[in-house]
């Protein structure tokens, strides 16, 4: 009888704990009746109306509105398709049927239906549920939303007591309830394919223990850096990702079930109830705010834009170092494409398309913040419009996540390619004015120094490290010796010794922290 209060699918534990009681069992918050007040059983027989076996939305014959009481003609056809969200916010369902769930108890709870009318309406969503699962509910655009849809199935399956489920609940609140709990569990998706990510870019960074590339600034060479570290300032980056998601996540997670149209209700609800058993933090404190507030998905897609911008990044560098002009990395044929003209060509499309939808993430973000300018208090239609994008932000950044992830998984570093470009560019030069300062050397006469002594090299045309002691000394006389000790990329990077630098026992703890903290098995 669990499936009659909860659906398995529901993955909220205060939610479960509310509703996952045998119907057989009375709870000092919900007693149940031990008889009913009407047949259940009569109630739930199949629907021709509202089941099929196509999920796709279809027309018929127009039914009245359930707001139609108060108009004396239904819209027209034009109107109906340009207002109707169905084809759409279906995605809600889930949602949608958890808060209308958790409605009915607290109505039951609070005396304003019964306990036989909350356990029709509680095993009628679960069949709705089903039915919409198994691809056998029919979407009708007369019905224009999910709302709508699912409680006027609720009322051709078990009658009356599906009339009492929208008491003290409006549209407005119930959207926004809904929409909350998508966004709550879009999260976790999200934060969950970051993770996966990371943990294929630090797995990345094992495989490649030692190896040093250039450094760039300005897309010049600049330092020699361990790829590790590189690697790994990746892995900072969408930890912060995952960081924006959790603290947003934890600013949406508030209630705004029963702020109703915009003023909340004279009836005796218990918006604590309800908040408690969704897994809300708390109801919403203004029922103004509670129906017009979109901050949560602004900041939201907020996020998700970073990410974007992040992952455009990583496809960006990737791509150059698969040109020939790099020839850093080499991605499998598994995560590659070619040319319907040119046969010798081997494309990393997946990074260069991850580099081009970071375009479409960031204009759902803007399309809400051009939604929501200008808007007075408290609902308004425009707001429908919240939905489109959001969905497909997080759709875009998931698929952004993934691919990365695996393209990760299928690169090989060229390492004599790349051996073989790090003389160029001098990348030991500000190691070089670092010896100078540890001969007490004022750093800017050291910067004038070495800048003289690359403008040498270029003229001998050879690297920092073949000079003669004697060319040094000519520039200043504190070289000696041991300055070959800073000289040339491996001496470098072992002179990095500072917090959080491209040094090897310091990206050896980076690389140690990461493995612990996401719990990669090194073996």
């Amino acid at each position: 009888m669990e499936s009659l209060l909860y659906s398995s699918s529901l993955q909220t534990p205060a939610f479960s704990s509310l509703f996952n009681k045998s119907l057989s069992t009375p709870t000092p918050i919900l007693p149940l009746p031990h008889t009913h007040t009407h047949t259940a059983k009569s109630r739930f027989e199949p629907l021709s109306c509202t089941m099929s076996h196509s999920a796709e939305a279809v027309t018929n014959p127009k039914e009245t509105k359930l707001w139609g009481g108060r108009f004396e003609e239904s819209v027209t056809d034009i109107v109906e398709k340009f207002t109707e969200s169905i084809s759409f916010d279906k995605q809600l369902y889930k949602h949608d049927i958890m808060g209308s769930k958790a409605h009915a108890s607290m109505l039951a709870q609070q005396g304003l239906i019964s306990l036989s009318e909350r356990d029709s309406i509680l095993k009628g969503l679960d069949e709705i549920e089903r039915s919409i699962e198994a691809g056998e509910f029919v979407w009708r655009t007369d019905r224009e939303d999910v709302h709508m849809n699912i409680e006027a199935a609720l009322t051709d399956m078990v009658g009356e007591p599906a009339k009492k489920l929208h008491t003290a609940r409006s549209r407005n609140d119930q959207v926004l309830t809904d929409f909350r709990l998508w966004c709550r569990d879009a999260i976790d998706r999200i934060v969950a394919s970051i993770r996966n990510l990371q943990v294929a870019l630090v797995k990345l960074a094992l495989k490649n223990e030692g190896l040093i590339i250039p450094g760039y600034t300005h897309l010049q060479r600049a330092q020699p850096v361990l790829l590790q570290h590189l690697l790994l300032a990746f892995v900072e980056q969408l930890d912060r990702d995952a960081g924006r998601l959790t603290d947003c996540k934890a600013r949406l997670n508030f209630s705004p079930l029963g702020a109703c149209a915009l003023a909340g209700t004279g009836l005796p609800i218990d918006r604590f109830m309800t908040s408690n058993s969704l897994g809300f933090t708390a109801p919403m404190r203004n029922s103004i705010d509670a129906v017009s507030d979109r901050d949560f998905v602004l900041e939201f897609l907020s996020a998700n834009s970073i990410i974007a911008v992040h992952l455009s990044r990583i496809g960006e560098e990737w791509v150059l170092w698969a040109s020939e002009e790099f020839g850093f990395i080499t991605p499998s044929d598994s995560v590659s494409t070619g040319s319907s003209i040119m046969p010798q060509k081997k494309n990393p499309d997946p990074m260069e398309l991850v580099r081009g939808k970071s375009a479409r993430v960031i204009g759902d973000l803007v399309t809400l913040l051009t939604l929501c300018k200008g808007l007075p208090l408290a609902y308004n239609r425009d707001l429908q419009e919240d939905k489109e994008p959001t969905f497909d932000s997080v759709k875009t950044v998931i698929g952004m996540l993934e691919v990365t992830a695996e393209f990760a998984q299928n690169i090989t570093f060229n390492d004599e390619r790349i051996r073989k470009a790090l003389p160029a560019g001098y990348l030991d030069a500000t190691t070089l004015a670092d010896y100078l300062v540890k001969k007490g050397i004022p750093f800017r006469t050291s910067h004038d120094v070495v800048g003289r002594s690359v403008a040498l090299c270029v003229s001998k045309n050879c690297q920092l490290q073949d000079l003669s002691l004697e060319d040094m000394r000519s520039l200043s006389p504190v070289f000696d010796n041991d300055v070959y000790e800073f000289l040339g990329v491996e001496n470098a990077v072992k002179k990095f010794s500072s917090y959080g630098s491209t040094g090897l026992a310091c990206v050896a703890d980076q690389v140690g922290y990461w493995v612990s903290k996401l719990e990669i098995n090194k073996s």
